[in-house]
């Protein structure tokens, strides 16, 4: 059985972590197949959004702690480079929207992969744990630059520093993640969320992602300067002018993707 599940429907690409029994901690093999399957998602235009859940009662543990010991272990410097890093830094640049659906436990590097997703839902039954100081270690996988981002200083701070852990009502109250669903309604809702960003012009939303990637760096005057360029890009696509007479004609627009 394959790490990784991947099914695109209705141009949602759906990756699944897939190693249940390890409540889906990330081996070499996992972390090198998402990569993978992300990449397959970037570069196919019938996707236009992906949805990444876990298998099981997980979302994921995050690292497989069996591949940092015994004899064939991975140094922590190959898991970060070739690992965490190439898979955040794909999402982050992938030009569709991202959504992380948390559906049990997101633990170290796999709640950091989680929360720099462009939109991330989870479970009343979910969690967040920022488990790196349990064994000695720092937030990686983006940790140190989307938490604080997300919920402020001070509170990012302590989590990291504690490791506590974090409900998916706490993560929702305190602006971590967008929306919390009941157990029952968590697959469907998850799904249409997905679905409806995948309906949505896909272009406008890769700019405004890529916008986003820039508003903590850039001065006001820097990223104005960058709304102008995406905004005139935008204003160049399909799905713009599809918009506009859709307004215009008091219709229901259909974009394409274009």
């Amino acid at each position: 059985m394959s790490s990784i599940l991947f099914e695109i429907k209705k141009g949602v690409a759906h990756i699944t972590l897939n190693r249940p029994d390890k409540f889906n901690a990330f081996n070499r093999e996992m972390a090198l197949l998402m990569q993978a399957k992300l990449d397959e998602a970037a570069s196919l235009h019938e996707v236009r959004c992906v949805l990444i859940t876990g298998a099981g009662k997980a979302f994921s543990a995050g690292q497989d702690i069996s591949e940092l010991v015994g004899e064939n272990k991975i140094e922590i410097k190959q898991i970060l480079a070739e690992h965490y890093n190439p898979i955040v830094k794909r999402i982050r640049n992938l030009p569709k929207p991202v959504v992380a659906a948390v559906n049990g436990v997101a633990a170290g590097a796999a709640a950091n992969i989680a929360l720099c997703c462009d939109v991330v839902v989870a479970s009343e039954g979910a969690s967040f744990i920022q488990a790196f100081s349990k064994i000695g270690l720092i937030p990686d996988s983006g940790g140190s630059f989307t938490l604080p981002r997300l919920i402020g200083w001070q509170k990012a701070s302590a989590l990291m520093m504690t490791g506590d852990k974090v409900s998916a009502t706490a993560a929702e109250k305190m602006g971590m993640i967008y929306q919390v669903f009941t157990n029952s309604a968590f697959e469907e809702a998850s799904r249409t969320l997905a679905q409806t960003l995948a309906e949505m012009p896909t272009r406008g939303l890769a700019y405004t992602k890529h916008a986003l990637n820039h508003a903590f760096t850039n001065s006001w005057e820097e990223q104005l300067l960058l709304e102008d360029e995406y905004q005139q890009k935008a204003s160049m696509t399909e799905d713009y002018q599809e918009g506009i007479n859709a307004f215009l004609n008091k219709t229901i627009p259909h974009f394409k993707g274009h």
